[in-house]
């Protein structure tokens, strides 16, 4: 399956009257056309989700609903997902998504620093190994046959002010 690493578009910022909680800051209208933008370019070039999973927090929930609407396959394709919104859990994460065939194209939607660490986990094993930064509306590509440590190989990844999807270069094999 390839999975879609997506960090939630550009939200309110932190205010304690207006959201006493962090999981009640909703999208600006910056991030809502960033967010627009970038799944359109992701269905251009074909990574078009079977299903998206989310945190529930506003952000990412609405984030998930851009890219379900965007990507043309409904908001009835998008999943509450709580793993996504606390320290990385592997096995939370694989028990929601559950078991895909190699052609699907999961989406899962969240929040940094748990977003990182989880790419650096289905790529490296390690959540602290690999350092990546995830900027709002940053997509990652990782192929993996289950979500599990180290079962990954990174496609692409491409954070909003990247004018193109960047893939991964392909190992190169070593000299004689």
């Amino acid at each position: 399956m390839l999975i879609l690493l997506v960090r939630h578009a550009l939200a309110a910022e932190r205010d304690d009257v207006r959201f006493p909680l962090d999981s009640e800051r909703p999208l600006v209208p910056k991030g809502k056309k960033a967010q627009e933008r970038i799944s359109r370019r992701l269905t251009q070039l074909g990574y078009v989700p079977t299903v998206i999973f989310s945190s529930p927090w506003k952000r990412a929930w609405q984030t998930a609903g851009i890219l379900a609407r965007e990507t043309g396959i409904g908001k009835k394709r998008r999943v509450a997902c709580p793993a996504l919104a606390a320290d990385t859990n592997l096995a939370a994460i694989a028990e929601a998504v559950g078991p895909r065939t190699p052609e699907e194209i999961v989406a899962l939607v969240g929040h940094e620093p748990w977003l990182s660490e989880l790419a650096s986990v289905l790529l490296t094993g390690s959540a602290s190994r690999l350092a990546v930064r995830f900027e709002k509306s940053a997509v990652m590509g990782i192929e993996a046959p289950t979500i599990g440590a180290a079962a990954g190989r990174l496609v692409f990844f491409s954070a909003l002010g990247a004018r193109r999807l960047v893939p991964s270069a392909e190992p190169t094999p070593a000299s004689p």
